[in-house]
């Protein structure tokens, strides 16, 4: 395929139905609240394999010839293009090989494994993994998948822009998540095909935009790392198959810090009880971004593999980012009652405590010779500084403890 057209996007959207599930349109009354206009989800995160990618795959394979079926296909990806392949190559009867950083979660590489592909780790990022697999490729006469450089690949997940505007035709803005640039490259040029009047606005992570970087730029840029929490969007290279397309065809780029995405898992768990991976949330955090108020806005939401480690972590990061969680440090004479009378404090103000660090050799003065860590659970920030007041007003003297260090409160 040497450019997009309608007829390929017609076709692809009809063949991806046999195999993805569907993904209707979630109104969000929370975040059209937070944000003055009417908010709705694409969940692709609630697709079969976890992802959106298995569109693309799924039609890339069908394009294939027979002889190219027995030879078999490779890939690199970190992890959610992996699973879309695995699983379009098993029902297609064909062998899948598939190249995946060392850092990807471990549920990706089992789920992988699990569809029938073999799995190889290599490197740190995807770039290092898809030379391999091109490598690969050469040697053993394998046809490579590419995750987004391939526009028959990008011709598949444009049908989510099919989808969205059969659904929603009166849509104003897109929001897309870009890590190569093929979801965005896909669904923005169908839905201006479709009609020239949505604003499709892709989304980077802040440590990864290299497609913004290089629009910028005017030519392909790559980024010395890309370093993110947002695995799925970690690339240094954006495709070049795809630049003009993006170029032409994407309204704006926002860029997203990591910090953002943490607090909006925390907000897609709590009112949409949904998991959505850090790359899926791009588009969540995004809408904060957004100068307008009445529109009709559709977030994809590109993925939720997630491993239940990273899940606490993201969950335990989000309360502490909304000081729902907090630890402050006290010191106590070191003689009976004083814990009890602190304890008796922290209830007064309905504060929970989660944790207690008791250290008694903080100093030699017998007066001042207890340190207490109290970690606390509090509604929010007002309720935190209410507790921090109260402690101060009874002498206690309280240190809030970061990381790295404390600070006066």
């Amino acid at each position: 395929m040497k450019e997009f057209t309608l007829e390929k996007f017609e076709e692809a959207s009809e063949l991806v139905q046999k195999v993805t599930s569907e993904t209707k349109l979630v109104f969000s009354e929370f975040f059209s609240e937070q944000s003055g206009n009417k908010v709705y989800f694409k969940p692709e995160n609630m697709q079969y394999t976890g992802a959106y990618k298995l569109r693309g795959a799924y039609y890339k394979i069908s394009t294939l010839s027979d002889e190219e079926k027995a030879k078999g296909i490779v890939t690199a990806s970190a992890g959610n293009h992996a699973q879309g392949v695995a699983y379009a190559a098993k029902l297609a009867g064909i062998k899948a090989t598939v190249f995946m950083p060392t850092t990807t979660p471990l549920i990706k590489i089992n789920r992988t494994k699990n569809y029938g592909a073999t799995v190889e780790l290599y490197g740190d990022v995807f770039d290092e993994a898809a030379t391999k697999a091109m490598e690969y490729a050469k040697e053993s006469g394998a046809t490579f998948v590419h995750p987004f450089n391939d526009l028959t690949v990008a011709t598949g997940q444009g049908s989510i822009a099919m989808e969205i505007i059969k659904e929603l035709p009166t849509v104003d803005i897109i929001l897309v998540p870009i890590g190569g640039g093929g979801l965005c490259a896909g669904v923005a040029t169908l839905a201006k095909m479709l009609n020239p009047n949505i604003h499709v606005i892709g989304v980077e992570p802040e440590n990864a935009a290299c497609m913004k970087e290089s629009i910028k730029e005017g030519h392909i840029v790559t980024l010395p790392s890309a370093n993110t929490i947002a695995d799925g969007t970690a690339v240094k290279t954006p495709g070049d198959k795809l630049f003009n397309y993006v170029k032409e065809n994407v309204d704006d780029i926002i860029t997203i810090n990591d910090n953002e995405l943490i607090v909006s898992f925390l907000d897609m768990v709590e009112n949409h009880k949904m998991i959505v991976e850090n790359s899926g949330l791009l588009t969540v955090a995004a809408l904060k971004h957004l100068d307008v108020k009445g529109k009709k806005i559709v977030a994809i939401l590109s993925g939720g593999n997630m491993d239940v480690i990273t899940m606490a972590s993201l969950i335990q990061h989000g309360l502490i980012a909304r000081d729902r969680i907090f630890t402050v440090s006290v010191l106590l004479p070191d003689k009976p009652g004083e814990l009890a009378k602190v304890a008796d404090l922290l209830a007064s103000e309905r504060g929970n405590v989660i944790k207690l660090e008791h250290n008694q050799f903080i100093s030699i003065n017998r007066n001042a010779a207890v340190e207490l860590r109290i970690t606390i659970e509090a509604y929010g920030t007002e309720h935190k500084e209410q507790i921090v007041e109260r402690l101060n007003k009874e002498g206690y003297r309280p240190k809030l403890v970061r990381s790295k260090g404390t600070y006066n409160a």
